[in-house]
């Protein structure tokens, strides 16, 4: 989905150029020096880097939709046609909002004091919450229904009426591309740490026998040594194993990205309903049963599973839908499909074709 994302914006910032395809490969060569950084301990900084990259780029994004539209005195923003489809869709996106939650138990592994894990992850969904918030609010404050489905691709060409300065789309593009690349290779290191283990046979932790004295008196865990995350790699040519691994990887998504390279917006709500739901949303809250069934109260057990088998009905329901568009995809003539018949084709500012 990042290769598919970082391709299209390399094709419109340098149009008549390179066709979409070359420039995903060349994506994913960019991608290699960070996805080969061994830890993420070690690409902090990078990570810091690629969120304020997000974050300029929908600031500069915002800025100029809001001020490139001027809403008629005599007409306001479409609101959409709800449907029980448009409605279930938007879980997809959702949940891939939300996708950087997969690096959690990373994070956890690697942190020198994982007490404080908890206030971090809850810091950040209420930021990244926020955040969501500002921008969905101001795009629909002035298109309505007709705000795309990616920010970005709202502000080029003259799909909503107006021609942005070029400037501006360049800038907000090229940070965007930042966190892609930063972003891509964050969601993968799960996976990639879980290749080496299992391929490699790195990462594998040794449980040592607790030592007793007798039941009433435990051994002492003064001076517990944190495991060091970098030092599998520092074996004779484990890294260079561990290299050759994660490019495999990184080339199998460039060949994945390739094939619905055409299909960016279903392939975004099927991996976020599919993948993105189950490892970040119904999984950890099975787990999370599992191990404190017998300590949690009762309305908290009640909302947990309440919440997985809704979660659970919606991530069947939206990847079945989109898994049909991606696998089996039509054309559709429809500019604006989450709106009105009357608003599908041009945007609502067009007075010519509305007559107001």
């Amino acid at each position: 989905m990042f290769l598919v994302l970082g391709g299209s914006i390399l094709t419109t910032l340098f149009p008549d150029s390179f066709a979409d395809t070359t420039w995903i490969i060349l994506m994913g060569v960019m991608l290699l020096p960070v996805c080969l950084v061994p830890t993420l301990k070690d690409g902090a900084g990078t990570a810091a880097a690629g969120a304020l990259g997000i974050i300029l780029a929908d600031v500069i994004a915002v800025y100029i939709l809001v001020s490139n539209i001027t809403i008629p005195d005599e007409v306001s923003p479409p609101t959409p046609e709800l449907t029980f489809n448009g409605i279930t869709t938007v879980f997809g996106s959702l949940a891939l909002a939300y996708a950087a939650g997969i690096i959690i138990p990373s994070l956890q592994r690697e942190h020198s004091d994982p007490t404080r894990m908890p206030r971090v992850i809850t810091v950040t969904l209420i930021l990244v919450s926020i955040c969501f918030l500002i921008v969905s609010i101001l795009g629909v404050f002035k298109v309505g229904c007709q705000i795309p489905g990616n920010l970005l691709f709202a502000i080029t060409g003259t799909k909503l009426g107006f021609t942005a300065s070029r400037g501006g789309v360049i800038l907000a593009f090229l940070f965007m591309e930042l966190h892609i690349v930063i972003a891509f290779a964050l969601v993968l290191f799960p996976a990639m740490f879980m290749a080496e283990r299992i391929i490699l046979g790195m990462h594998k932790q040794v449980v040592k026998d607790a030592e007793m004295i007798d039941l009433e008196t435990p051994k002492d865990h003064e001076g517990v040594h944190h495991e060091d995350p970098a030092a599998a790699y520092k074996a004779p040519g484990a890294y260079a194993k561990a290299a050759v691994v994660r490019t495999i990887m990184v080339a199998i998504c460039v060949v994945i990205a390739i094939a619905f390279k055409d299909k960016f917006g279903d392939l975004l709500d099927f991996v976020g309903a599919s993948a993105t739901a189950t490892c970040c949303m119904i999984l950890p809250m099975a787990f999370y049963l599992k191990t404190f069934y017998t300590t949690l109260s009762l309305p908290e057990k009640t909302f947990a599973i309440f919440s997985i088998l809704i979660t659970t009905a919606l991530a069947i329901y939206v990847s079945i839908k989109t898994g049909i568009a991606l696998f089996s995809p039509t054309e559709s003539s429809v500019a604006f499909p989450f709106c009105p018949e009357k608003y599908q084709q041009y945007v609502y500012t067009n007075r010519t074709h509305y007559k107001f």
